[in-house]
């Protein structure tokens, strides 16, 4: 069943707290399927990591084991406790062990799990593939694909087969498929589950052993036969050719189809969106507090500096600095924030959006127009490349973000169509085949400076494409040229802490003192976010 790229899924969300969408996120919406596959009771859980992968060497640093640990207790992404994962496991009983070993994986962020509870053993194969998004690839040896965005039945068989018809007969589905493994199931894909008393009725079979209910862990589920109205920046334009619609309203058009809910609808859920940016950089500003990270809150000094008339001028930049480095300091002390298109490339998009839109006095309406155009981009990569620096590096996270970015400023300055795919095509290029090596295994350094990179680069080329710059290559190529860059790229220099800054001299100095419990940070002035 085909599906595609929603704004809200895979580009701008999830609503979440720490340090990675694709460790923390996507481990905890992996976590909330198993729960409901164990109808809600979790004792044992064996964890596999691939040595060859990013996990092995990532998964407690940037959030991997919290974001799992809390969804098989239920947990939201944004949920308070998450800090505190290991002591609620301890309290809920849950017996946890992790190897590192060779399972085969040939995905990086490949997760392979078996829990356990008094009654039975489940087996579940998932990947993160950035910004949050997962794919369930593999259920007790069987095959399948699932990705959160419907309501999943499972009905578990001994030799159920010729059952498939019954039930097609009995309960209207999207999709219904047979699946053989070490236990094999009957998996039904909705928009809602069976009736209990339809359940009632296929329990009482002899051929059937139980039925399992999972739930969506998506905003925007989908259906069969979705259907968008374009997929490519020139689909786009075709699409286009007799609307004369500017980018912001290409995005609404597209994510109401998408989601199969009104324009209205989609304009709303990006004011909410809007608003837990805004309230996270206010917080950001007003200074944060968490021990374990690198960096304390550099933005105080550079706000006092800035408002000191002691930086070099330039309204719009600073502004836009400022708040890029408040929202990623939010994140790094487990604030909530948004993912945006991923948690480690969250300052970027907000900081140029809402810092441009602030300087230039801009309507909060403004801004979630330029936050919904830059959506649009953000689906493009997703469709054709990725959001995933375990894939792509850091090119995948804050290069997508300028990109976005970029488009989203130039409609801030009434520019046109045009000049949106032109400036987001050059940041794009700038961003070719930069790399993600963060020190100690954290998500703030490099990573503050290339969000701010990401930002400033935004703003420069939406100034070159509103100046009538030739962008030269289009939109859609650049995307695909993202895709074979990322590709090429050493998984090394790829969200592993194998290579780059992250294994200099410096770096592991840094990540020691963190092992061994020393406070990094040289700034002291902080408050609770």
């Amino acid at each position: 069943m085909k599906s595609y790229p929603s704004i809200f899924n895979d580009v701008i969300g999830p609503v979440m707290r720490g340090p990675s969408s694709s460790h923390c996120a996507a481990s905890l919406r992996i976590g909330r399927m198993c729960l409901d596959l164990m109808d809600g009771a979790i004792k044992e859980v064996y964890i596999e990591f691939d040595p060859n992968g990013s996990l092995a060497t990532t998964h407690k640093g940037q959030g991997s084991d919290m974001g799992l640990f809390g969804g098989f207790m239920g947990w939201e992404a944004d949920e308070k406790r998450l800090p505190d994962y290991l002591k609620a496991i301890d309290e809920a009983g849950i017996k946890i062990k992790i190897d590192i070993h060779s399972i085969g994986a040939t995905h990086p962020n490949t997760y392979k799990l078996t829990i356990k509870n008094e009654k039975e053993t489940r087996m579940v194969t998932a990947i993160s593939m950035g910004g949050g998004m997962i794919e369930v690839i593999e259920i007790d040896g069987a095959t399948v694909s699932m990705a959160g965005d419907f309501y999943q039945t499972l009905i578990y068989v001994k030799s159920g087969a010729n059952l498939v018809d019954h039930i097609e007969k009995s309960f209207s589905c999207d999709e219904i498929t047979f699946r053989e493994g070490v236990s094999s199931f009957i998996e039904i894909k909705s928009d809602a589950f069976m009736p209990d008393s339809l359940a009632s009725e296929f329990l009482e079979m002899d051929e059937v052993i139980c039925i399992k209910k999972i739930n969506p862990v998506l905003p925007i589920k989908a259906r069969k036969n979705l259907t968008v109205p374009f997929i490519t920046c020139n689909e786009m334009l075709a699409y286009n050719s007799d609307k004369n619609l500017e980018l912001w309203e290409l995005a609404v058009a597209y994510e109401s189809m998408r989601g199969a809910i009104s324009k209205e609808a989609v304009f709303e859920k990006m004011r909410a969106i809007f608003e837990i940016m805004q309230n996270a950089i206010d917080l950001g500003l007003q200074g944060t507090k968490y021990a374990d990270r690198i960096l304390g809150p550099q933005s105080l000094t550079f706000q006092e500096r800035m408002n000191g008339k002691k930086l070099v001028e330039g309204d719009v930049l600073n502004q836009v600095i400022l708040y890029v480095s408040a929202m990623m300091e939010v994140k790094s002390s487990m604030g909530v924030i948004v993912a945006a298109p991923t948690a480690g490339s969250c300052g970027a998009l907000p900081g140029a959006i809402l810092g441009v839109g602030k300087t230039l006095d801009l309507s909060e309406d403004d801004m979630i127009k330029a936050l919904l155009a830059a959506g649009m981009i953000g689906v493009f990569i997703a469709e054709h490349a990725t959001f995933a620096a375990e894939v792509g590096g850091c090119m995948a996270e804050c290069g997508s973000g300028s990109g976005m970015a970029a488009a989203g400023i130039v409609l801030l300055k009434n520019g046109t169509l045009n000049q949106s795919l032109s400036a987001a095509s050059m940041a794009l290029q700038s961003s070719l085949g930069m790399i993600c090596d963060m020190i100690a295994d954290r998500v703030e350094a490099p990573c503050l400076n290339r969000n701010v990179l990401a930002a400033t680069n935004a703003i420069s080329c939406a100034n070159m494409a509103l100046s009538d710059y030739d962008h030269l290559i289009p939109l859609d190529e650049v995307v695909e040229t993202m895709k074979r860059v990322g590709d090429a790229l050493p998984n090394t220099l790829c969200c592993t802490g194998l290579g780059g800054l992250a294994i200099t001299k410096t770096a592991k100095e840094i990540e020691a003192k963190l092992a061994n419990g020393e406070l990094i940070q040289k700034k002291t002035f902080f408050k609770v976010c």
